[in-house]
């Protein structure tokens, strides 16, 4: 929160996809940061799937564990939930960090049941899962499914399989490239215009990407753009937005109060 003869806080440009964007938005101002969406990748269902993420959840009681790589693998897999289907007991619900963790207990997933970082981890991410959650236990003979977008990671898919478990990949949905119009065009042009006003908060290395794409169409225009200084949510997240041009950028965990508070020292 600003104080008396403080300069103005930045406005945070939380580019997570939607609905998660507005979540944090709401979450960041009721700190006193001001914060705007502004989604640079879109979640889109992809009807292809679904027989697949329906089939899935058939033999669900067959997995020891599904893990899920963010909030909207959750949102994805359980809106093809067959009617009366309940999660089943035996069955871990693993996450990377608090967002899948809260996206989880939404569904009705006890809490006993998902697995994820401890709360005060320095890194939210599978390395962090696997250490902390499930490199003590047995895996050998398991089945595991991961719920994730069309492409991603294999760090634990393949870790999981070196210590003997039968690892499925479940695409759920498709990660693409927001339209570059409307309400996010006319917001890039403010930022454009007063990157002194504004600041990012880069929770994806792939909506960095989609960023990057699109200030190559018009280069002279949108160089500003790489001025404003950056919050990144993971230290891969922070690397890649260095590479693509950012000069200011400050790795944090994805935790709304430690951000908000951190905002001065962008200046």
């Amino acid at each position: 929160m600003s104080h008396p003869g403080a300069a103005p806080l930045r406005q945070l440009l939380v580019t997570r996809p939607q609905p998660q964007a507005d979540e944090w938005v709401e979450r960041l101002r009721g700190l006193g940061q001001p914060a705007c969406a502004a989604p640079l990748m879109v979640i889109e269902p992809v009807a292809a799937f679904a027989a697949a993420v329906q089939a899935a959840w058939q033999r669900l009681a067959d997995c020891r564990m599904v893990m899920f790589v963010s909030p909207n693998a959750v949102l994805q897999f359980f809106a093809q939930r067959p009617a009366g289907l309940p999660w089943p007991t035996d069955t871990l619900a693993a996450a990377t960090g608090p967002g899948t963790v809260a996206a989880l207990q939404s569904k009705g997933v006890a809490a006993a049941q998902i697995v994820a970082p401890a709360a005060d981890a320095d890194q939210f991410d599978a390395e962090t899962l696997w250490l902390q959650r499930l490199e003590s236990q047995t895996w050998a003979g398991r089945q595991v499914l991961i719920v994730r977008g069309e492409d991603g990671r294999d760090w634990l898919a393949s870790t999981l399989r070196h210590h003997g478990a039968q690892v499925d990949l479940l695409a759920a949905y498709r990660r693409t490239a927001p339209a570059w119009s409307g309400e996010l065009l006319d917001l890039l042009q403010r930022v454009r215009q007063r990157p002194q006003d504004y600041a990012w908060l880069f929770s994806s290395s792939q909506a960095i990407g989609h960023l990057a794409a699109f200030m190559q169409t018009a280069p002279q225009a949108w160089r500003a753009l790489h001025d404003v200084p950056a919050v990144a949510t993971h230290l891969r997240i922070a690397q890649t937005a260095t590479s693509l041009g950012w000069r200011t950028v400050l790795p944090l965990t994805p935790d709304a109060a430690l951000i908000a508070a951190s905002m001065q020292t962008l200046d």
